[in-house]
């Protein structure tokens, strides 16, 4: 725990004031800042405190918001779950695949299934969704019902009435 503890306290005195850094157990380490310093927390992180492992992203509808948890690690096992927010009217994000290239993935989801734009990510394949999926369906949204489906090639296929 005391590596942990330390990570959490750099963290505070690095970043004061930009809300609690909450260390639930030994090697877990959660905290929430806001997008307009997300990318100065990002570069902090993964430069000089050593997460250099991207676990996992983590989309989430939060309501007026949608959510991005980046699941980051150090080579010790401590890892950091760094969330943020970005308005669902206007979601947009800054890639992170140049410091992590398989990030490309995750964030290809992160456009498929919530709708976010991910600035400065190279071109590729949609991700998971098939190349007929309608545009603004967006299937990890809250919102989203399935008979929005109805009538187009996917829906004729089955997807929309369950088969």
């Amino acid at each position: 725990m005391q590596e942990t503890q330390a990570v959490q306290a750099e963290l505070m005195k690095t970043f004061p004031g930009l809300g609690e850094v909450r260390v639930p157990r030994a090697r877990r380490i959660f905290w929430n800042v806001p997008y307009a310093e997300f990318a100065r927390v990002f570069e902090a992180v993964t430069g000089p405190m050593k997460f250099t492992i991207l676990c996992t992203m983590t989309g989430l509808d939060l309501g007026d918001n949608l959510g991005v948890i980046y699941h980051l690690a150090r080579t010790s096992g401590v890892t950091l779950s760094l969330g943020t927010q970005v308005p669902k009217d206007a979601p947009v994000l800054q890639t992170i695949s140049h410091v992590f290239p398989a990030a490309d993935l995750y964030e290809r989801e992160l456009i498929d299934l919530l709708g976010i734009q991910v600035q400065g990510l190279g071109e590729g394949p949609r991700y998971p969704l098939p190349d007929g999926w309608p545009a603004g369906q967006y299937p990890l949204r809250k919102d989203w019902k399935v008979e929005s489906l109805e009538g187009c090639k996917l829906g004729q296929m089955g997807v929309a009435d369950g088969k």
